[in-house]
């Protein structure tokens, strides 16, 4: 018994708490990948350069901080149209994927990784992705529809206390 009520609470713990599988990335990271876009800007090959300039990204969209993912979301877009391979045009979708799901915009994330799910349809990450996407919005849906009832409750409640002090 204290087991299934440890599991109920552990539920309702993750359901508030959001308890996704996505990584998140510390600043010292990002910093580290932005020295490495900077050192290969000096002259490395064009390949290197995206390659740095892609680990950068993920960085970004993994980040904690609102700014970074925005950058990262900002860059993904940007170089999405000079993807020179399907696996890399595959790759940005994605961690622009990555990078709306953390902004919040799940619509967004959803329609992205569909996209990347069209090209590999079993890729793990994308999955994983999808269904935490679609936790998400489940899980906003059914806040909204607490907040919508609980005001219906309240507005239901104000017009009977006012009719029975009329009467």
């Amino acid at each position: 018994m204290e087991a299934k009520i440890g599991q109920f609470l552990e539920s309702i713990g993750t359901f508030f708490g959001g308890g996704d599988q996505i990584p998140w990335c510390d600043r010292d990271v990002i910093a580290g990948c932005e020295r490495e876009v900077a050192d290969a800007a000096k002259g490395s090959s064009e390949e290197q350069k995206s390659e740095s300039i892609m680990r950068l990204s993920w960085a970004l969209v993994h980040s904690r901080q609102a700014e970074d993912v925005q950058r990262g979301i900002a860059m993904l877009e940007a170089s999405l149209a000079n993807s020179s391979s399907p696996l890399q045009q595959r790759e940005k979708i994605y961690l622009l994927a990555v990078g709306y799901y953390r902004t919040g915009e799940f619509s967004r994330s959803r329609q992205l990784v569909e996209q990347c799910l069209e090209i590999a349809p079993d890729w793990r990450q994308a999955l994983v992705l999808k269904k935490a996407v679609e936790e998400r919005i489940a899980k906003d849906g059914v806040i909204g529809i607490g907040i919508t009832a609980t005001a219906l409750g309240l507005i239901a409640g104000g017009i009977a206390a006012a009719l029975t002090r009329r009467h």
